[in-house]
């Protein structure tokens, strides 16, 4: 039987390092590390995300902001919000929350937010030196699977890794982590997607498969070589009247069929899920020391 790579129990012990880390800092005299948060409209699955950031924050001993606005707001009250907390020495990391409403710009918000600032990792500075192999903040659910990587001493360098989608929050900054000169990483890497032909075939010569498509229960036991690592990124809610919320998380791969070919595999909850907003305290924590970007 597979590795059943533990994101929750990794998620957990990193922020246990992550707040001893920080009571060093307070016993120093320095103040604690600030993380921000825009929140706009009530969408279930951001206000389940920024809850859970928020306690976070507290297992990690962070002070912690959080600022809402009604899904009526402006681009420019929310451009005001973001230039305030670019402004302000107290706060060193902020996300906007995703997905925005339609009638608002996402890509300007993105680019308005200071680089410095960025724990989310999605400005096209912090994207670029992640190209290159710059120090940068790295966004958050790919950051989280290099942890993952790293942790579980799963081998990469000269492997085959398929990344399943081309998102520019997963699938590219992916693809660009596996190929960096670094461990995780000096992997070959082959991005597939809607229009890739053959991907049975692709995934079949893979020894890492990270699925980021979306699409519940895409990678099935013929697609996966024995021994293969099996990473699931996949949250999509599915209909499901045998509990009580009427709903389930399903990951983008088979589990109950991959489980017994794969070497390792995520589960779906607990796996990725957990890494990525652990990876986004990792980057609050970095921004508040000046590890990534030199503080003035």
């Amino acid at each position: 039987m597979a590795t059943i790579i533990d994101g929750k129990l990794t998620a957990a012990t990193i922020k246990a390092e992550i707040a001893a880390r920080v009571a060093e800092m307070v016993d120093l005299g320095k103040r604690r590390p600030h993380l921000a948060a825009i929140l706009v409209g009530h969408d279930g699955g951001s206000e389940t995300y920024v809850a859970n950031k928020v306690k976070a924050c507290e297992e990690c001993g962070f002070t912690s902001t959080l600022v809402r606005f009604e899904d009526t707001c402006t681009q420019d009250e929310l451009m005001e919000q973001i230039a305030k907390f670019n402004a302000d020495p107290d706060v060193d990391g902020f996300i906007v929350q995703l997905p925005l409403p339609r009638h608002l710009d996402e890509q300007a918000v993105i680019e308005a937010i200071d680089p410095r600032k960025d724990v989310d990792g999605f400005h096209p500075i912090n994207v670029g030196r992640m190209s290159i192999g710059l120090p940068c903040f790295v966004s958050a659910t790919p950051a989280g699977i290099l942890e993952l990587l790293d942790r579980y001493q799963i081998p990469t360098s000269g492997k085959r890794c398929v990344v399943l989608g081309r998102s520019n929050i997963v699938g590219k900054p992916m693809a660009m982590l596996m190929i960096q000169k670094r461990q995780p990483g000096d992997s070959t890497v082959t991005v597939c997607h809607s229009h890739t032909q053959g991907i049975k075939e692709i995934c079949r010569e893979a020894d890492i498969i990270i699925a980021a498509l979306g699409q519940p229960g895409f990678v099935t036991a013929d697609m996966v070589k024995p021994g293969a690592t099996v990473i699931d990124v996949g949250t999509t809610r599915v209909e499901d009247s045998t509990r009580a919320r009427g709903w389930r998380l399903c990951g983008d791969v088979d589990f109950k069929a991959v489980e017994p070919i794969a070497g390792a595999i995520t589960p779906v909850p607990g796996g990725v899920g957990p890494m990525t907003i652990c990876s986004l305290m990792i980057n609050t924590l970095k921004a508040a020391t000046g590890e990534i970007y030199p503080r003035n």
